[in-house]
C-alpha cells in the first residue's frame, strides 16, 4: 500500500518569483516566445478558451489562460488577473502564477511565480513583431503607456532596431519621469509630447494601458509605422481607433483571440475589417507570410497575450531551476 501510495505522489517544483527574475532574461523570453508563435502556425501547439470574469470585489478581473505545445512537450494554465488597487499595496496590479502539468501522466509538475514572466514575455511578444515587422532604418520609439510593463516594454524594444529616441504619453503624465529614466540608463534621448506628436514622430509604436476607448487615431500616424498593440485583452477594451486597425497590415499572436478580445475586436464588429485579413505572427517567423511588403505600410501587431507565451517562459523558468538544482519542491 505505501509503494503505491508512493508512486501517486508526486514531486512538483516551486519556482518563485525572485528565481524567476534571476534565470529569465530577455533574450530567452525573446527566444520562447518566438518559438511558441512559429509552433502556433504550424498547428504544433494550441491555446484553449480564455476565461476572464469581473470579481466584483476589489475591481478586480480574474481569469485562466491554458493550453498545449505539442512540440516541445508543456502543458499548464495560467490564474491570476488585475487587481486595480494593488499599487496602494505596494504590489503589481496584475498578479498570476503558473502550474505546468507533466503531458504524459496529467500530474502537476511544477508552480511558477507568473507576475516577472508576464511582464517578460509581453515585451517579448511585442519584441518579436519589432523584430519581425518593423522598418530596418526604425529611429524613433512611441511609447503610450508608462505603467508598471512599460520598461520592459522599452528595454526589450530597444534591443530590435537602432532606436535614437524615446516619444512618450500617459494619460497620468506623473508616472513618465520613471519610463524617461528607463530610457536614459539605455543610453536613448527621451521626450514627453502629445498623442498627435507621437504620432508624427515616432516609426515604431508600442500601446500598453488598460484603456477603453481610442488613444491614437489613424490620421496622427505617419505611413510606414509599425504599431504594437499590448493592452488590449479583454472585451470591450480598446487602446487605437478602428480606422487605424483597419487601415493597417493586420498581424498577431492569436487570431480567435484578436477578433474576441484584443485591438482588432471593434474593427472586426463594425466590419471593417475582415478576420480573414488579419494574419498569425508565427506565419512571418516561418516564412509563410512575408510580413511587411512596402516601406510605407502601417503594420499592427495585436499583441493579446495567450496561454502558450506564458507556459513558453514558466517552462524555461522550470528547467533551468531544476538543471542548477535551485527550485523548492514539494509531494502532493
Amino acid at each position: 500500500m505505501r509503494d503505491e501510495m508512493n508512486a501517486e505522489t508526486n514531486l512538483i517544483q516551486i519556482v518563485g518569483e525572485d528565481l524567476c527574475k534571476q534565470l529569465v532574461n530577455r533574450k530567452l523570453a525573446f527566444d520562447a516566445i518566438q518559438d511558441v508563435f512559429s509552433a502556433m502556425a504550424r498547428g504544433g501547439a494550441r491555446n484553449f478558451p480564455v476565461i476572464r470574469e469581473g470579481l466584483g470585489h476589489a475591481g478586480a478581473v480574474y481569469g485562466f489562460k491554458s493550453g498545449f505545445d505539442a512540440e516541445g512537450l508543456v502543458l499548464g494554465v495560467k490564474s491570476g488577473g488585475y487587481w486595480p488597487g494593488n499599487t496602494n499595496r505596494g504590489l503589481t496590479n496584475h498578479q498570476s502564477t503558473v502550474i505546468l502539468f507533466d503531458p504524459d501522466t496529467g500530474q502537476p509538475s511544477a508552480l511558477v511565480g507568473g507576475n516577472y514572466l508576464t511582464a517578460i514575455r509581453t515585451a517579448a511578444s511585442s519584441a518579436v513583431s519589432i523584430a519581425h515587422l518593423a522598418r530596418t532604418d526604425a529611429k524613433v520609439l512611441g511609447m503610450v503607456g508608462a505603467g508598471h510593463q512599460s520598461a520592459f516594454q522599452l528595454r526589450a524594444a530597444a534591443e530590435q532596431r537602432e532606436f535614437e529616441k524615446v516619444v512618450a504619453w500617459n494619460p497620468h503624465p506623473e508616472m513618465l519621469p520613471k519610463l524617461a529614466a528607463v530610457a536614459q540608463d539605455i543610453g536613448l534621448d527621451f521626450e514627453s509630447v502629445s498623442q498627435r506628436e507621437l504620432g508624427a514622430q515616432a516609426d515604431v509604436i508600442i500601446t500598453i494601458t488598460s484603456a477603453f476607448e481610442p488613444l491614437l487615431m489613424r490620421d496622427w500616424i505617419k505611413p510606414g509605422t509599425h504599431l504594437a498593440c499590448m493592452g488590449t485583452d479583454t472585451k470591450g477594451k480598446m487602446e487605437v481607433d478602428t480606422e487605424l486597425v483597419a487601415s493597417a497590415q493586420v498581424f498577431t499572436d492569436e487570431v480567435a483571440q484578436s477578433v474576441t478580445i484584443g485591438e482588432a475586436q471593434h474593427a472586426v464588429a463594425s466590419g471593417a475589417l475582415d478576420p480573414d485579413a488579419i494574419t498569425p505572427i508565427g506565419a512571418v517567423i516561418n516564412g509563410d507570410h512575408p510580413g511587411r511588403t512596402k516601406a510605407d505600410q502601417i503594420t499592427l501587431f495585436d499583441g493579446t497575450g495567450v496561454g502558450l507565451q506564458d507556459l513558453a517562459v514558466a517552462s524555461v523558468a522550470a528547467r533551468l531551476a531544476s538543471e542548477a538544482g535551485l527550485a523548492g519542491t514539494v509531494r502532493l
